[in-house]
């Protein structure tokens, strides 16, 4: 073999090696991603429900319950337009409250329920997801009660 070919071969194989390896890097990447719906996109189809996702909204008031002799609580986040139900076990943050916006991680039942890993509350009055202001952004201004 002279010495072009084998400089061809070397630069072939660093180059397939290297698209190997952003293709591995890329598919770890989109695996590990957790994409943001409001409740509306939940309630349109457009959430996924075979991987976790986050969604946001206002918890609505009068709507969270707890089971008895059990850290599983069942509240309804809304974005002003359309309503989620959503169950989690664990201890809620200290800041979780009902009328606040929060941001919970989990995944879509078939049921429709949205079983909640993770929430997350804001952390003080002024603050409010960014993710969850945005899906309230142009909602008219209304109150959650049920």
């Amino acid at each position: 073999m002279t010495p072009r070919r084998k400089r061809m071969v070397v630069i072939g194989l660093l180059v397939l090696g290297m698209g190997l390896a952003t293709t591995l890097i890329l598919r770890a990447f989109n695996q590990n991603l957790m994409y943001f719906y409001s409740t509306s996109d939940v309630v349109a189809g457009k959430a996924p429900t075979a991987r976790d996702f986050r969604i946001g909204g206002l918890v609505v008031k009068g709507s969270l319950q707890r089971l008895p002799n059990s850290l599983t609580v069942h509240f309804v986040l809304s974005d002003l337009k359309k309503e989620v139900t959503v169950t989690y076990t664990g201890i809620l943050p200290d800041l979780f409250r009902e009328g606040q916006g929060i941001v919970a991680n989990g995944q879509l039942g078939a049921d429709g329920l949205f079983v909640a890993r993770e929430v997350l509350a804001k952390h003080d009055e002024n603050y409010m997801p960014p993710e969850v202001a945005a899906s309230l952004k142009h909602q008219p201004d209304a109150t959650l009660t049920r």
